[in-house]
C-alpha cells in the first residue's frame, strides 16, 4: 500500500475543508407560524361591505402543526354595525373592529385530496343586540372543505343568530373558488358563493329572513412582486335584494371592483 506524503495529506484536508463551505447549508424548517398583513379598498366578507366602502387595514395570523391541526385569528377594522345602528337609531354598540378565531384540522385522505374541517367564531368587539331588528352579531360557524388542485370547495354552517339577523340560527353558506397560476407571479382569483339566510322573524315584524339570502361572485388576479409583498384587483358582484343591504345611502351589496396590497410574513 502506497503511502501519502504529510504535504499531501494536508492538501487533501484543505481541499476536502473547502469543499464543505461550498455545500450549501441545509435549509432551515419552515415555521408554523406565518402572518400577512393586507390594505383593501373596501373589505367585503361574502360580497357585502363591512366597511360602508371605506378601506380596511387587516391582519392574519396562524399557526400550522405538522400533524394538520391549525389555529389562527384575524383583524379588520369595520363600519356595518355603527351605521346599522344610526339607521335603526339604536345604540348597536362601539363596533370598529372585527375579531376573528379559528381552528381545525386538515389532513390529505386521499393523493391529491385535502380535507379541512374547523370552527370559526365572529366577534365584534363592542358591540351589542339593539332592538328586535338587531341581535349581537357575534356568530359562530363550523366549515367542511375539500380541494383538489385549485380548486376549494367548501361549507358553512352557522349554529346562532347570524350577523345580527334574529331567529337566523341554521344559516349556511356554499362556497367554490378557484386559484389557477396564468404565467409566472400572475394568479387568477375567482370565487362562486352562496349565502343563505333562514328563519322567520315573529312580532313586532312579520319577516322571512329569506329574503337576506344572494349568489355571489368573485373574479380578479394577483401579481406576485416578491420579498413576500403581492398586489391585485378582483370584481365582486351578487344578486342580493338592494333594498335589504342598502344604508346611509350606500348599498353595501353593490357590485365593485375591490384592490389590496399585502405583505407576508
Amino acid at each position: 500500500m502506497k503511502k501519502l506524503s504529510a504535504p499531501v495529506l494536508v492538501a487533501g484536508l484543505i481541499a476536502a475543508a473547502f469543499a464543505a463551505r461550498a455545500e450549501d447549508p441545509p435549509a432551515p424548517p419552515a415555521s408554523p407560524f406565518t402572518g400577512k398583513v393586507g390594505l383593501y379598498s373596501e373589505y367585503e366578507y361574502r360580497g357585502i361591505s363591512q366597511t360602508s366602502e371605506k378601506p380596511a387595514l387587516q391582519l392574519n395570523l396562524d399557526y400550522a402543526h405538522a400533524s394538520g391541526f391549525y389555529l389562527g385569528t384575524f383583524l379588520s377594522n369595520i363600519k356595518w354595525i355603527k351605521d346599522t345602528g344610526r339607521v335603526l337609531g339604536e345604540d348597536t354598540g362601539n363596533a370598529n373592529i372585527e375579531w376573528d378565531l379559528y381552528g381545525g384540522y386538515r389532513w390529505e385522505f386521499v393523493k391529491d385530496w385535502t380535507l379541512d374541517v374547523g370552527y370559526l367564531r365572529y366577534e365584534y368587539v363592542g358591540s351589542k343586540a339593539a332592538s328586535p331588528y338587531f341581535v349581537k352579531p357575534d356568530t359562530d360557524e363550523v366549515y367542511a372543505g375539500v380541494t383538489y388542485g385549485p380548486a376549494t370547495l367548501k361549507y358553512s354552517y352557522s349554529f346562532n343568530n347570524t350577523f345580527g339577523v334574529p331567529q337566523s340560527k341554521g344559516s349556511d353558506y356554499l362556497e367554490l373558488t378557484v386559484n389557477q397560476p396564468l404565467m409566472d407571479k400572475l394568479t387568477f382569483n375567482g370565487t362562486l358563493g352562496h349565502q343563505r339566510y333562514k328563519g322567520h322573524q315573529g312580532a313586532p315584524v312579520d319577516f322571512d329572513n329569506g329574503n337576506f339570502s344572494y349568489t355571489v361572485y368573485k373574479a380578479g388576479v394577483t401579481y406576485d412582486l416578491g420579498h413576500n409583498f403581492n398586489i391585485g384587483a378582483y370584481y365582486k358582484g351578487t344578486d342580493a335584494d338592494g333594498q335589504y343591504w342598502t344604508y346611509l345611502g350606500k348599498d353595501w351589496s353593490k357590485n365593485r371592483l375591490v384592490a389590496f396590497a399585502t405583505y407576508a410574513f
